[in-house]
């Protein structure tokens, strides 16, 4: 897919469109269809205004998004703009019962984003993990002051496709009659919603800009150009010191952006080559991993030039990058462990667990409570405590030091905030690995919002809490993030509650459904948690052996 199919360059009318801010109205009526995306049978999907893929949606920084999601599925649907800090405007971002109640069938709901970065992000629901069924689309906020010179753009959005819907995955993972982990299953990849990868189109001596989106609910890409080599310029939104890589390895949700200077002859065309695989998953020849192939055309009907590997090929390693804002490393006011893992529990079912705690949804959204309950919002009790809660004060620096035991890597994804990278390493202290700092090369960390903690190993990253509101801090893989790998961010709500009104139009949501929007966790007064489900109980600790290689 190319942004502009009518012109090759930026120029012209791409540019036009930025000269001033804009009110960007998009419309989506989100309902059910039945489609073979992939080759492997019929099955129901969630489509907008009856497509799929649907439309990705492109604006500038400075710009309003305006985007109605009228429901017409037969339960509550939301929506998330990834990567958007939603800074003043907390109630937008979008997750069912943390920032806002879902919308209900049969109902709208008009998100309005005030556009303040720039970047490659993408949208997606936040409610049942419709995106894993289709609802999801790559977003662009293109910058009004580019500092990268090239010529044209293409965005590849990549997709894992099931055959059967997230439900029946989830079903199966969660029934405690049956084995677990659940046998695997193995996905195709789509490629901007179609099985085959696109055609890009290069013409000799260009400067391309290639956006490019990993949109897997559980798989990772790998990606490359034979014959030609990448330039990292962003990755989740953020602009990097030019990196020279020869591949890019992405966990889902997240994001690069590459420059590739095409060659000055067109006597031939090249491949581009993607790999759709998971670690954690048998290796089976065809299924895990598999393999794509696309076309770099510079002539129709040239020969396709086969270009050897480079000698010392090496997939990107994002700790290397460095932030073009040349911001230098945060200090620490205070350092918060978070443990990502899994456990079995008494009711027969393994979850997983954010230090110890599954995450269950409250009986009101987070941010309600936060809102409504006055000096209580600082006691992370008040929230509930399958909420995971952990309250931070205003303009305070974070160091979180994310674990990971399990023998499954986890890519975390943080709401509200792009975070410094700022070290890995494994968690085995007798362990001859070293630690893999941040790239001294400039002295400014790589910021971006979605992390893979390799297994067995930790990541330290850093942010300032400057963005009161109460954030998601979760697994990008649905069905882990389904199993309760998630924690909630209350970020200042001293501070939110005399700076942040919700509109009537978010709260009618939640009185349609007979929701209240006051109160703790169980919309109750004070600390009367009463009518909240009982927590379960493990079995065992996290980190033990039931974390078995699986795609649960």
């Amino acid at each position: 897919m190319r942004l502009n199919d009518r012109s090759l360059g930026l120029c012209g009318l791409l540019l036009a469109t930025l000269a001033s801010a804009a009110r960007v109205v998009v419309d989506w009526d989100v309902g059910y269809v039945h489609v073979d995306r992939d080759g492997s049978g019929m099955r129901r999907a969630i489509a907008v205004n009856g497509q799929l893929p649907f439309p990705p949606v492109y604006a500038a920084m400075g710009d309003t998004l305006s985007l109605t999601v009228r429901n017409s599925l037969d339960v509550t649907t939301s929506v998330h703009a990834h990567g958007l800090f939603q800074n003043g405007t907390n109630y937008m971002d979008g997750p069912a019962m943390v920032t806002q109640c879902g919308i209900p069938p049969g109902h709208s709901f008009t998100y309005e984003y005030a556009i303040q970065q720039f970047g490659t992000y993408w949208i997606h629901a936040h409610d049942h993990h419709q995106n894993a069924d289709g609802l999801r689309t790559p977003f662009v906020v293109f910058d009004r002051n580019e500092p990268n010179r090239y010529d044209a753009e293409y965005v590849l959005a990549l997709e894992d496709w099931y055959a059967v819907e997230f439900a029946d995955r989830l079903n199966a993972t969660l029934d405690p009659t049956k084995p677990f982990p659940p046998p695997p299953s193995f996905p195709n990849a789509l490629f901007n919603g179609h099985k085959e990868l696109p055609v890009l189109r290069f013409a000799p001596g260009k400067t391309y800009r290639l956006r490019i989106i990993n949109m897997s609910t559980t798989e990772w890409f790998k990606f490359n150009l034979p014959g030609h080599q990448m330039r990292v310029i962003e990755a989740d939104g953020e602009n990097t010191h030019p990196y020279e890589t020869d591949g890019l390895d992405m966990g889902p949700a997240q994001r690069y952006s590459v420059l590739v200077t095409a060659h000055d002859t067109d006597e031939f065309n090249y491949p581009l080559n993607a790999t759709l695989y998971a670690s954690f998953t048998p290796q089976i020849a065809g299924k895990n991993p598999r393999f794509y192939q696309g076309l770099i055309e510079y002539r129709t009907g040239a020969p396709t030039k086969v270009a050897p590997e480079p000698s010392a090929f090496s997939w990107l390693d994002d700790v290397k990058l460095s932030a073009l804002s040349g911001q230098p490393p945060l200090p620490v006011d205070r350092q918060i462990e978070v443990t990502v893992s899994g456990s079995l529990f008494t009711s027969g079912q393994t979850l997983d667990v954010v230090n110890n705690i599954t995450y269950v949804p409250p009986k009101i959204p987070s941010l309600y409570t936060a809102l409504t309950v006055g000096e209580l919002a600082m006691d992370p009790r008040v929230y509930g405590p399958q909420t995971n809660a952990i309250v931070l004060k205003h303009l305070e620096f974070v160091e979180l030091k994310l674990n990971n035991p399990n023998v499954l890597p986890h890519p975390i994804h943080i709401h509200g905030h792009a975070f410094q990278i700022i070290e890995y390493g494994p968690l085995d202290s007798t362990s001859k690995e070293p630690v893999r700092g941040f790239s001294s090369a400039y002295n400014s960390p790589m910021r971006r919002d979605s992390v893979v903690i390799p297994v067995g190993h930790y990541v330290k990253i850093r942010f300032r809490a400057d963005n009161p509101g109460l954030w998601y801090l979760h697994c990008h893989l649905d069905i882990h993030f389904a199993m309760g790998m998630a924690m909630t961010i209350v970020e200042a709500p001293d501070v939110l509650q005399k700076t942040l009104k919700v509109p009537e139009a978010m709260l009618n949501l939640c009185r349609a459904q007979g929701i209240k929007t006051w109160g703790n966790g169980a919309g109750n007064d004070g600390l009367n948690l009463a009518g909240l489900p009982t927590p379960p109980t493990m079995t065992m600790q996290s980190g033990s052996a039931t974390e078995i290689s699986s795609e649960h």
